[in-house]
């Protein structure tokens, strides 16, 4: 009887038992979904930066970045600080 609930016992409860069977099932999902993020994210960067490649330039591209990068505005524009994309 005894061996029976031991081995019963790291059946669950054991580092290769049931209930670490499914933390390691939840941290893999967990892992899939980020990574899945981080791609689509990779995806959106790695579009912007072939618009600003000099061989396949995007002109209104170029002036987001410049105006970003040089904090400027067109006279006649009202520029609304907020949410973004984190700029």
């Amino acid at each position: 009887m005894g061996a029976v609930v031991y081995f019963a016992y790291h059946t669950v409860e054991g580092d290769r038992g049931v209930l670490a069977y499914v933390r390691m099932k939840n941290e893999i999902l967990e892992a899939e979904l980020q990574l899945a993020k981080v791609s689509t994210e990779r995806q959106a960067l790695e579009h912007r930066v072939l618009l600003l490649r000099p061989d396949h330039l995007d002109p209104d591209m170029l002036e987001e970045r410049a105006r970003i990068m040089l904090n400027m505005g067109r006279d006649d524009e009202v520029v609304v600080f907020g949410g973004g994309q984190g700029h």
